[in-house]
């Protein structure tokens, strides 16, 4: 969603680069491009005024002018001012002291409250609670059924007395609902209200009907992040109406400009405290404005990317992989798939790629990534049998050629894929030496390992421009002994020249002299003619 708006503030922050000192006229500038950007993303423009004189001021006094890198001290004001913007603090659930927590959705019609009840419930359940969601939308057709069957998907309860499609009163199922968790000993309660297509009077005093039956711990707006402009004043109606305590933004992962994720928050002065980046029911998380400011800057987001990995991978299969692999044992097959899998439950590989830092410039290779390619390299590797996976160096053509057919690809991509294993082997062996990745050489302070697993001239194999030699000066290579001979007696007679030649001074030593043995090397160092004053370093 950020992508246009990200493009806009790196290239603004290229033409600073190289610049040992910003003048005014170069912070006016950038404060002008980032102002023309932020306006292009749909922020209001209350917001952008205030932001970019904020920036401003912070360019022009002493932490820039003093600091040694000032182009990067101006990405850490605009860094620091996006979290401010956008909430400064992450901020959490409050739960109430006694059971149950009462939460209350409130928004417009199409915003996604329904299914964002669904996806809030299950990241409930997985944090240990017993979440029960309350059908309190009559007014749209199927709205209870939406909620019902989104509930059992998320494997969460459905409070829904009322078949709705406007028969029942909302502000009573609110009351009832929150009565039957505490008899049921559900500790949370979501309530799903009804919205329209605007606000209008009969909603807004709908919405504070509830809230009164209710006495909810949570008023959260769920509100679209693609409506753009529109989003701050409809979520200043909601404030005056209902008294939101906090925003939730849905759709993230539209390809609008996101303007209203930079804007609510602000304006309302109420934080976004979850974000819906998809259409599955996983597809929900936390919102944290430092690392939301860090994606549209495009310094990455590794610690959600983490916090997903930790999810996704099974910490026993992992640490078994772990011990095998510190015991010596090859990294198989079997050990691929099953990292593969993994990988697919954390979700988008495009979306991961696109966390990591610096990525923003590889956005069209994303865009054109096969998110299929993993199904077709575990058909590939699920067509071969347990001793191929355990043993692939077995795999002849003939075998090839059954893999190729039993997965439905050709003999050239199973070809490629047991090349890439090949590889993903080599670096894992270098790695279990302590030599570092293939191509990288030691470590410095592992004592060097395998170094020589190195791709063609040194280089790190598959990435551009690592396989070209330094044209620095390079090392000699070492001088090779003499051959022995294969002849007994012309053998020995060489051990013996060799043994005179070591015993013999070498030329070319300390003071042109060889180092002597015993009372022979200090008579040497007797003889010496020392300038004045030099016999104390010899303890003389």
């Amino acid at each position: 969603m950020f992508s246009s708006l990200s493009d806009r503030l790196s290239a603004t922050f290229k033409g600073l680069r190289g610049k040992g000192r910003l003048s005014e006229a170069d912070v006016d500038a950038t404060v002008r491009e980032i102002r023309r950007a932020l306006l292009d993303a749909d922020v209001a423009l209350p917001v952008v005024r205030q932001f970019a004189a904020v920036v401003r001021e912070r360019a022009l006094s002493s932490e820039v002018s003093g600091a040694l890198n000032p182009a990067q001290q101006v990405v850490k004001i605009v860094h620091e001012e996006l979290v401010g913007v956008l909430g400064g603090e992450t901020r959490r659930l409050r739960f109430a002291k006694t059971p149950p927590t009462v939460i209350m959705l409130a928004g417009l019609q199409g915003a996604g409250k329904t299914t964002l009840a669904g996806k809030l419930g299950r990241w409930l359940r997985d944090q240990g609670h017993t979440p029960l969601l309350v059908a309190a939308d009559l007014q749209r057709p199927n709205a209870v059924t939406q909620l019902q069957v989104v509930g059992e998907r998320a494997g969460v309860a459905v409070f829904a007395p009322e078949p709705g499609n406007g028969v029942g009163d909302p502000v009573d199922v609110a009351r009832r609902g929150v009565a039957s968790a505490r008899e049921r000993h559900h500790d949370v309660v979501v309530v799903d209200t009804a919205g329209r297509l605007g606000v209008d009077a009969e909603m807004m005093q709908q919405a504070a009907d509830i809230r009164s039956a209710t006495s909810p711990d949570e008023v959260l707006f769920v509100v679209d992040a693609m409506i753009g402009q529109d989003a701050v004043t409809t979520a200043q109606a909601f404030l005056e109406g209902v008294e939101l305590t906090g925003v939730v933004l849905s759709k993230l992962d539209g390809d609008a400009r996101g303007g209203a994720a930079l804007s609510v928050a602000s304006v309302t002065g109420r934080p976004v405290m979850f974000a819906s980046t998809g259409e599955g029911l996983a597809d929900f998380e936390v919102f944290h404005p430092d690392r939301m400011a860090s994606r549209i800057l495009d310094m990455g987001d590794v610690l959600t990317l983490i916090e997903q990995a930790e999810k996704a991978f099974d910490a026993e299969t992992s640490q078994d992989l772990a011990q095998r692999f510190a015991s010596g044992e090859d990294f198989t097959l079997d050990d691929f798939l099953v990292q593969m899998q993994g990988l697919r439950n954390m979700g988008s590989i495009k979306k991961m790629l696109g966390m990591l830092p610096g990525m923003g410039e590889l956005r069209e290779q994303l865009e054109s990534f096969d998110e299929r390619e993993i199904d077709r390299i575990e058909a590939i590797v699920r067509s071969m049998t347990p001793a191929e996976r355990r043993a692939p160096k077995i795999l002849n053509g003939s075998r090839r050629a059954r893999i190729a057919r039993g997965s439905g690809r050709t003999v050239t991509d199973v070809n490629q894929l047991l090349d890439r294993f090949a590889d993903a082997q080599t670096m894992m062996r270098s790695m279990r030496k302590g030599g570092g990745m293939p191509g990288m050489g030691g470590l410095p302070g592992m004592g060097g390992g395998a170094a020589g697993a190195r791709g063609p001239g040194g280089g790190m194999p598959g990435l551009p421009g690592g396989g070209k030699k330094s044209r620095g000066r390079t090392a000699p290579p070492p001088k090779k002994g003499k051959a022995k001979s294969g002849n007994p007696a012309k053998r020995a007679q060489q051990q013996q020249q060799g043994a005179a030649a070591r015993s013999a001074p070498a030329a070319g030593s300390a003071f042109g002299l060889g180092a002597g043995q015993g009372q022979q090397g200090q008579q040497v160092t007797e003889d010496l003619e020392l300038p004045p004053g030099f016999e104390k370093f010899l303890g003389r």
